[in-house]
């Protein structure tokens, strides 16, 4: 079973919060901030849209980075992913 996201949609998989420090000081889970750097695992196909068409702009397996407050948190087969609308997708990373 697989979460297919529809329309403009896109489904992340969120990396972890940062448990340590560059400098290595430990941080409690209270103060981790949440990671806006997520992985891709689903696209949606795009299509029209309140009349635009809509052109997807990411790909699975790439590295993005999206808005703070944005999305709908998912538990599925043990895992947390974020579906969101691709417009709340800020920048895809390159290495």
């Amino acid at each position: 079973m697989k979460i297919k996201p529809i329309f403009d949609r896109v489904v992340l998989l969120p990396k972890e919060a940062e448990k340590e420090t560059k400098s290595g000081i430990i941080l409690p889970s209270a103060s981790q901030e949440k990671s806006q750097i997520a992985t891709v695992v689903a696209v949606g196909k795009g299509g029209k849209l309140d009349g635009k068409e809509i052109e997807m702009q990411v790909e699975v397996g790439q590295e993005v980075l999206y808005a703070k407050y944005s999305g709908t948190e998912v538990s599925f087969e043990g895992k947390k992913y974020i579906v969101i609308k691709q417009n709340d997708i800020l920048a895809v990373l390159e290495k």
